[in-house]
């Protein structure tokens, strides 16, 4: 016998018996069928009671399985990730329900004049009409608050990174920080109100977009200051070393660097505010009809469309469908601005070598 088969056969041995790749596949569909037959026998009718028995089923199989053939050791690896792919597979549930839900009833109206045309004098019972006017203050709002809480809240962040180490304002900058992470969403909408109140002034968007600000800064500076960390300390000391000075370091070495977990950070804070309704309720109070200036007079948004019409929905299938229709838009709005955002993270990141 050659000396490489006997190593292989001394592998083998230490080895022990392994199971199969396709093992888990097998054991997974035969955990299935056996729900479903006991669920069938037993009157369940409720898939997630079928989904849910599965899971039990293949974790329990797996570890006998795996003991009888691998060993106690080997099989409590094998469990341990079973349980994390069933715990993948019931977070995925709900989503995937969320999204098959609202595109097989989104789409009965959402086409073309739905994108491009206002509600104007159409009644809420009544089919027609459209979200262009939605759309058109969603973007307007959400915009101008990028606008105020994008810059404000990077610049907190390199602050606190860069600038404020352990003294007494980086330590209250922190703390203030994390409680507006926590504030509800209608307390930013009556703190602005107030002021509106003060000074008589009637709703329009900038106001919902100067609440929708403050609810996005938080995220922004937490994310950001987190990316920064990030960053070797090493391409900090070069730069300095070379007589850069420190402003320029940062615009140059630290945010190229971290160009990319800015951006994510940006747009999941934008995903946070895009689905508001309780400031916009408050201050920018709805419009039927288009209003592209939000400086002046009520305006319309996503989320509050969506809001006012499945609460005219009682007795009336065509404003539950511009809902649902909405709805759609609103997850499909947000989608692209992950897409670009991934799009610009990757175009802005600094290019590794070899």
């Amino acid at each position: 016998m050659s000396n490489a088969a006997i190593t292989d056969k001394r592998a083998g041995s230490l080895r022990g018996a392994t199971l199969p790749k396709w093992s888990p596949w097998a054991i997974a569909a035969g955990s299935i069928v056996v729900a479903i037959a006991i669920c069938l026998g037993a009157g369940f009718e409720s898939k997630i009671q079928w989904g849910l028995l599965s899971g039990l089923i293949f974790l329990i199989a797996t570890y006998g399985i795996a003991v009888r053939v691998e060993g106690r050791r080997q099989a409590k690896d094998r469990i341990a990730t079973g349980l994390v792919w069933v715990a993948f597979l019931v977070a995925l549930v709900p989503l995937v329900s969320l999204v098959w839900t609202t595109v097989s009833r989104g789409v009965k109206v959402l086409d073309f004049y739905f994108l491009s045309h206002s509600m104007g004098i159409v009644p809420d019972s009544q089919p027609g009409g459209g979200i262009y006017h939605a759309i058109i203050g969603s973007l307007e709002q959400v915009g101008l608050a990028t606008v105020i809480a994008a810059p404000i809240g990077v610049l907190t962040a390199i602050y606190l990174v860069e600038y404020g180490g352990r003294g007494r304002l980086s330590r209250a900058v922190t703390f203030f920080v994390d409680v507006m992470t926590g504030v509800p969403s209608i307390v930013a909408g009556l703190f602005i109100l107030s002021i509106m109140l003060i000074f008589k002034m009637q709703p329009f968007g900038f106001a919902g977009s100067l609440a929708l600000a403050i609810l996005m800064m938080p995220v922004v500076v937490r994310s950001t200051e987190e990316m920064l960390k990030l960053v070797p300390n090493e391409l900090r000391e070069a730069s300095l070393a070379l007589g850069v000075p420190k402003w320029r370091t940062i615009l140059k070495v630290v945010l190229p660097t971290s160009i990319g977990g800015i951006t994510t950070g940006v747009m999941l804070a934008i995903a946070r505010i895009a689905g508001e309704t309780a400031p916009v309720l408050l201050l920018v109070f709805g419009n039927r009809f288009i209003n592209n200036n939000p400086f002046e007079g009520a305006q319309q948004s996503l989320p509050l469309y969506i809001y006012q019409q499945y609460a005219q929905s009682a007795g009336a299938n065509a404003a539950y469908d511009r809902a649902w229709a909405a709805s759609l838009t609103l997850i499909a709005f947000v989608m692209v601005l992950n897409l670009v955002a991934r799009g610009i993270a990757r175009w802005k990141a600094p290019k590794s070598g070899r």
